[in-house]
């Protein structure tokens, strides 16, 4: 079972703002990336169809920041499992600096998601178990995990 994946990703320059940072909505879309790379690296896709169809909608998203990021900057995305429930999965990021020096820590988010099945007779999404063959894949990281 999985509680943790490592991605890195460069920031482009379409991901900087006016001031040559980059801009924090792209720290949502790069921790949603790690989210689709932890699930592949199980052998799962966050879009099923088969068996049924499911869905992971955001019910939380947080990210607290303490270092801008560059254009060209090297940022390592580490997702953590902080939660399995039931029904929906939380994970914490941690962002690293990983280009040039200093090295460092550069922000910390959360994301919340819930497993969702649409009803066929009312279109509404209805929050359902995870599946086994998803919820078997995944734990809940250590605490020592976190770090400081």
């Amino acid at each position: 079972m999985a509680y943790e994946h490592r991605i890195v990703r460069e920031v482009e320059f379409y991901h900087t703002d006016m001031a040559g940072i980059m801009h924090f909505s792209n720290f949502y879309r790069f921790m949603e990336a790690a989210e689709h790379a932890f699930f592949r690296s199980l052998g799962l896709s966050i879009h099923t169809v088969d068996p049924e169809p499911l869905g992971w909608p955001r019910v939380h998203a947080d990210c607290d920041f303490s270092y801008p990021l560059r254009f060209e900057d090297s940022v390592e995305i580490q997702l953590l499992v902080r939660e399995k429930r039931e029904k929906s999965l939380v994970y914490s990021f941690i962002f690293r600096k990983v280009s040039g020096e200093p090295q460092r820590e550069v922000a910390r988010g959360t994301l919340a998601v819930a497993c969702v099945k649409r009803d066929s007779a009312t279109g509404k999404m209805k929050a359902v178990p995870i599946p086994p063959a998803i919820a078997d894949k995944i734990e809940a990281a250590p605490p020592e995990a976190f770090g400081g």
